[in-house]
């Protein structure tokens, strides 16, 4: 059944986008939203190009027929390797080319230049988002004076997803995967976490790299983002329903798993719905 009102789909292959949507909530709370995050094929990061594409697609088929205008993708890989596929393709010849699709990765790569002095960026993501090279494009698009490094952290999401991110056992893999960025240059003053889940591992990334080195999240940068796409886009947020409302759905049938840790991610309590997107509402 299709949900009353209009609300603002976020997307993600799990949970590690509830950290964006924590930091939406706050800066937007009046709107209503939806959270679906497809546990049950995650993670996406190691998959194929057009297997992320088909995963994405049918997520966000799935919330516009929940009623929602407007789908956020608060997944770097999603939005490194389904986004400009589904805006200019699946959008155009869908019964769907109404509703818009936004991602990640633009506008942090909007405003990434204004955290470093010594114009070198870190950049730590999934090794699709890596593989991608999104945020080179993306940020030489902005800030071509920029020197960027990338490395892809492919055991930190399974330690998130499983509740590891905390233990001391995360510290190996945490170092491991900084050791090997910061090989790459000793002139690296900023570092971005291109992967929503690794917020959750941010204070241990902080323990293991000097104390000048910034180590920026996406969250309100992305909100932010919102904020201002919504004020030049009346069109759009006229279509948005305004209660305050907040429902949680997963693609895993273990709920209160997901509700355990997704309230860690989101920093209050979720209740999920499991819901099969191929079926549809």
């Amino acid at each position: 059944m299709m949900l009353s009102g209009s609300p603002i789909g976020v997307f993600d292959s799990g949970i590690g986008g509830l950290t964006v949507f924590r930091s939406i909530v706050a800066q937007l709370p009046g709107y209503d939203y939806i959270y679906l995050g497809d546990n049950g094929r995650a993670p996406y990061g190691n998959r194929s190009f057009n297997t992320i594409h088909q995963y994405t697609w049918e997520c966000v088929q799935w919330m516009f027929k929940q009623g929602c205008p407007l789908v956020i993708l608060a997944c770097n890989t999603a939005s490194a390797k389904a986004l400009r596929t589904i805006q200019q393709q699946d959008l155009p010849q869908s019964i769907y080319a109404d509703r818009r699709v936004l991602g990640v990765i633009r506008p942090t790569a909007e405003v990434i230049g204004s955290y470093t002095k010594s114009k070198n960026i870190g950049v730590l993501g999934t090794k699709g988002t890596v593989q991608s090279c999104s945020y080179l494009l993306e940020i030489e698009h902005f800030f071509p004076e920029l020197a960027v490094y990338q490395q892809a952290c492919p055991l930190w999401v399974p330690l998130i997803e499983n509740g590891e991110y905390d233990k001391p056992g995360a510290d190996y893999y945490v170092q491991l995967y900084l050791d090997k960025l910061m090989q790459q240059s000793v002139d690296i003053d900023t570092i971005l976490l291109a992967c929503t889940h690794y917020p959750l591992l941010q204070d241990k990334i902080k323990a293991h790299l000097p104390a000048n080195i910034n180590v920026v999240a996406q969250g309100d940068i992305v909100a932010a983002s919102l904020a201002g796409y919504l004020h030049r886009h009346p069109e759009i947020k006229q279509n948005i329903s305004e209660n305050g409302s907040r429902i949680f759905y997963t693609t895993i049938d273990d709920t209160p798993e997901f509700d355990h840790h997704a309230s860690q991610f989101f920093a209050d309590e979720v209740k999920s719905s499991y819901v099969d997107v191929k079926e549809g509402c």
